[in-house]
């Protein structure tokens, strides 16, 4: 064995699909921080705005249910964008109570394919992927995130 290879450490098939997903989380973190110094938005802050800016007029909890998440996650990150001028809440004419988002200027400004952005890998990978594999990826994923909601009711 050369002297810069690891040794192997085999952890067996469940620890290593937890280490391929710490490795894959490891790498959006390490480029949604570099986005948020490049761009001024982190790779969760600028996939809420593609996604309003996808579909302006979405409300809050409408956005919560597109991205699978808690509508406290995404006032917060909403919160951060509306404070950075990126967008902004429009209350309803006919229905106070209803509150639609859209992006300002700026925000519009960052709603456009950009290389170094986690959905410019995300587009590298679906041209050299098969439909096949991708369909297989997402079984995958959503099986795993039903377990893993599984134990959170347990």
């Amino acid at each position: 064995m050369r002297s810069n290879e690891t040794p192997a450490y085999p952890l067996g098939s469940a620890l290593d699909v937890l280490q391929h997903l710490w490795q894959l989380n490891h790498a959006l973190e390490r480029l949604s921080a570099r986005m948020e110094k490049r761009l001024g938005v982190t790779a969760q802050q600028r996939l809420v705005l593609r996604c309003i800016g996808k579909y302006p007029g979405m409300t809050a909890g409408q956005l919560a249910t597109v991205l699978h998440v808690d509508p406290g996650t995404v006032s917060a990150t909403l919160n951060r964008l509306e404070a950075s001028g990126l967008l902004e809440r429009r209350t309803d004419d006919r229905d106070r109570r209803r509150v639609s988002l859209a992006l300002t200027a700026r925000g519009q400004a960052l709603d456009r394919p950009t290389r170094g952005t986690a959905e410019g890998a995300a587009e590298r990978l679906l041209e050299t992927t098969s439909d096949e594999d991708l369909a297989a990826m997402g079984r995958v994923m959503r099986a795993l995130t039903a377990l893993l909601d599984d134990e959170l009711r347990e």
